[in-house]
């Protein structure tokens, strides 16, 4: 899949594309047709950077509601040539997704889209999915021979039917195409929910893959011969060496966090940070200027998964390097640090956005950090990331940090907040929103009467308005 082209988000499409609450208020108020237009290339090319951990799909539903949307192109998007050709979930996940949640509205039109997509498209199992949580069980056992019939009968067939069936997101189709009394559809997936059941049984009961002997060269040895087939296996090297390694192996250890070879030395690193053995930040400084990438990498992970006091006192003098190694050093400081850490993670969150932008991964937790800090300074910059990053996941944590760092955060990106595309940032406005404005008191009562909105946000909405019944206006 292609990295997405993200909009200017000061644009109607780089708002949308983000999933901004103010992407909803800007295409309300916008010509009907141009906002059509941005929320459908939206959903037919999907903007996230990672869809498992963002939130779109109900964001752009609603918005199809409110604009009294047809579905024309994404019909053209779900069933044109490159169905057949691209084949990849993520072409199609996202629409698919959004035409489940207008079915949840009601929306007969999505909800046959996604019944011919079930029978005909690539991307059927989603769209079975989909249906599974919404569609009536006439229809859904209505689809057992179209689905079937992707499964030709025979030892291929049969197995790809059983794999499918024990991977299914939502196991209702399934059981309901059990109870079909023909042997072709029900015979044949109860044959497959059983033969399922067996494999996983038989995986759990013969795991697979080489496994290192019982001592601790044996476990380096394993190791390296991974990292050699381009298995990376140092944590569960680690976890072999807590299992082996006894008080007379300590100098082997330390020796291979040293100087081993990379396999070797990637475990061992892991091994005495879990231990926090009183020579492993030595090594790990050493190790983080290896001209090895496998070992540098490996040192600041060892790093960040280490606690106690001596790793965040060590941080402090590490939060000014200029390579991995510092930037881990600003995280840690951010995430275990106290009070007087504060000028330097807001010293690292400056830097991180002026060399590497608003959507760094880095950000995270040190903007995770301000807010624990309360570093009020930081606001500025936090308003900086909130406004610009593409992450729908990074600005619900820069919401939250407003929250706790900006005065005027009740009154103005609390407000927007509450049409974001993410849950947990509208939860997060929903207490915090300053309900004086007309507009938060109706998008209150909206979302508290939405039967789709997700319960911890309703939870927190009526924390600020009352009781469960509460009347839309």
């Amino acid at each position: 899949m292609f990295e997405p082209v993200i909009a200017p988000s000061g644009t109607l499409l780089g708002l949308l594309q983000r999933g901004r609450g103010d992407g909803t208020l800007h295409a309300l108020a916008a010509p009907r047709a141009e906002a059509l237009a941005a929320l459908d290339h939206c959903v037919v090319n999907d903007p996230r950077q990672d869809w498992q951990v963002e939130n779109r799909s109900l964001y752009y539903a609603r918005l199809y509601l409110d604009l009294h949307g047809g579905l024309d192109t994404v019909e053209e998007h779900l069933f044109g040539a490159d169905d057949h050709v691209d084949t990849d979930e993520c072409r199609t996940g996202l629409a698919l997704s959004v035409l489940g949640h207008l079915a949840s509205y009601g929306r007969r039109d999505a909800l046959l889209l996604l019944r011919r997509y079930t029978a005909t498209g690539s991307n059927w199992a989603w769209a079975l999915d989909e249906l599974a949580l919404r569609d009536d069980d006439t229809a859904l056992r209505g689809l057992a021979d179209a689905v079937l019939a992707r499964f030709p009968a025979g030892p291929e067939g049969d197995a790809e039917l059983a794999a499918a069936v024990r991977d299914a997101y939502e196991p209702r189709p399934w059981r309901l195409w059990g109870e079909d009394p023909r042997d072709s559809v029900g015979g044949r997936v109860r044959a497959a929910r059983e033969q399922g059941s067996f494999d996983r049984w038989q995986r759990q009961m013969r795991p697979t893959g080489p496994r290192p002997g019982w001592s601790v060269q044996a476990v380096f040895d394993w190791a390296q011969q991974g990292l050699e087939r381009g298995s990376v296996l140092h944590l569960p090297a680690a976890r072999c060496l807590t299992a082996v390694a006894g008080p007379d192996d300590r100098q082997l250890i330390v020796e291979a966090a040293r100087s081993g070879p990379d396999g070797a030395r990637c475990a061992a690193l892991h091994y005495l940070a879990e231990g926090r053995d009183p020579a492993v930040l030595d090594l790990i400084e050493a190790a983080a200027s290896s001209p090895s990438a496998t070992v540098a990498e490996a040192a600041v992970a060892a790093f960040e998964r280490m606690c106690g006091e001596a790793a965040v006192d060590r941080a402090r003098g590490w939060v000014h390097r200029p390579d991995a190694l510092g930037t881990s050093a600003g995280g840690v400081l951010a995430s275990r640090g106290g009070e007087k850490d504060a000028p330097l993670v807001l010293g690292s969150l400056r830097q991180a956005v002026r060399t590497d932008g608003p959507d760094a991964r880095s950000l995270y937790p040190l903007v995770d950090g301000a807010g624990r800090l309360g570093i009020v300074c930081a606001a500025p910059v936090l308003r900086h990331v909130y406004r610009e990053t593409a992450s729908s996941e990074l600005r619900g944590r820069t919401a939250r940090a407003l929250a706790a760092t900006d005065p005027t955060f009740a009154t103005g990106f609390a407000v927007e907040c509450l049409w974001d595309c993410e849950e947990t940032t509208r939860e997060i406005a929903a207490l915090h929103a300053e309900t004086g404005d007309v507009r938060v008191a109706e998008r209150l009562r909206r979302l508290a009467a939405d039967p789709v909105e997700e319960d911890e946000v309703q939870t927190a909405v009526r924390s600020r308005i009352g009781g469960p019944d509460v009347p839309t206006a």
